[in-house]
């Protein structure tokens, strides 16, 4: 087998992270055709086919899936290894967005690890839903958002958030035809899972209560006016998950990314936290495994309407 080159890695870990080539082009900064040529440099190689190009996607086989744990530790040791030897400070203003659900959950972590090490770069966190930051991340407004992905290309995947219905355990708001829920803005994808599960089901429901904000959902869930589908990871303790024993069938997770802008390349401050992000969320495995099931038959235990 011959040398596995640095540059090939880094075009093949794009390219998976990108699900396009041109994706992947955008990302180490090189033209479609040359990511093209390193891929398959990198497979004459390693003497193995480790992409399957499809008509909309990239997909890995096998030996693919093998090496691309292998390439991310090695292109992660490379970028260690020159921020040591250049020895300098890095420093500049970094603005971060972030949704409310996702916000100490997943920031927190990685802002824990990345101030020590970079104490002249200043964090601006911006808190919005994903269908606010991520316009402002294609204008430039913001340099880096970690957002429920609207598409496959947005951004670099990171994991699944599950979506969950929860309840307050001191009302039986789910046994009330049609269900009272409440819901984010009109564009939320969020809005959209909860909405796309209950018409799958064939269950009645009705918007009581609508609102962008995270406290405001649980609010609504507290005092008993509606269920509602939030993230997983930012589901209190003191709500009650509820499933199909409770007429309420499975959701779509969220595809979380890490979405950067055009406009902050070559900025040292955002390749650093952006590189912390990559190895912080995507590295240590959180989030959830994602997978959605099928819903299957159930007895509604709502009353049949009148």
């Amino acid at each position: 087998m011959q040398d596995l080159q640095l540059d090939w890695m880094k075009s093949f870990v794009a390219a998976v992270d990108a699900g396009s080539l041109s994706g992947a082009a955008h990302e180490v900064h090189r033209s479609q055709s040359a990511i093209s040529m390193q891929l398959k440099k990198l497979e004459e190689a390693a003497g193995c086919t480790l992409l399957l190009r499809g008509p909309r996607q990239l997909q890995l086989t096998h030996n693919g899936q093998v090496l691309l744990g292998y390439a991310r530790r090695l292109l992660d040791l490379h970028a260690e290894a020159q921020a040591a030897l250049q020895g300098e400070a890095i420093s500049g203003l970094v603005r971060l967005g972030v949704p409310d659900d996702y916000a100490s959950r997943y920031i927190t972590p990685v802002l824990k690890r990345f101030a020590p090490r970079h104490g002249g770069v200043e964090i601006q966190l911006d808190c919005e839903q994903s269908t606010s930051l991520i316009p402002r991340v294609a204008s430039g407004d913001l340099d880096l958002a970690l957002v429920s992905r609207d598409h496959a290309r947005r951004g670099t995947l990171l994991f699944h958030e599950p979506m969950v219905w929860v309840g307050s355990p001191q009302f039986d708001v789910w046994l009330r035809n049609p269900l009272p829920i409440a819901v984010y803005e009109a564009a939320s994808l969020g809005r959209r899972s909860a909405i796309n599960s209950l018409a799958a089901q064939g269950r009645p429901y009705k918007v009581v209560y609508n609102s962008s904000s995270l406290a405001g959902q649980i609010a609504a869930v507290e005092s008993g006016l509606a269920v509602a589908a939030l993230t997983q990871c930012s589901t209190p303790a003191h709500l009650q998950v509820l499933g199909m024993e409770h007429g309420l069938g499975p959701l779509e997770p969220m595809q979380v990314a890490v979405y950067r802008s055009r406009a902050s390349a070559g900025s040292k401050a955002v390749d650093s936290l952006h590189r912390m992000l990559l190895q912080t969320l995507r590295a240590d495995g959180v989030g959830g495994a994602g997978g959605a099931s099928s819903a299957g038959g159930f007895t509604p235990p709502w009353p049949a309407s009148s």
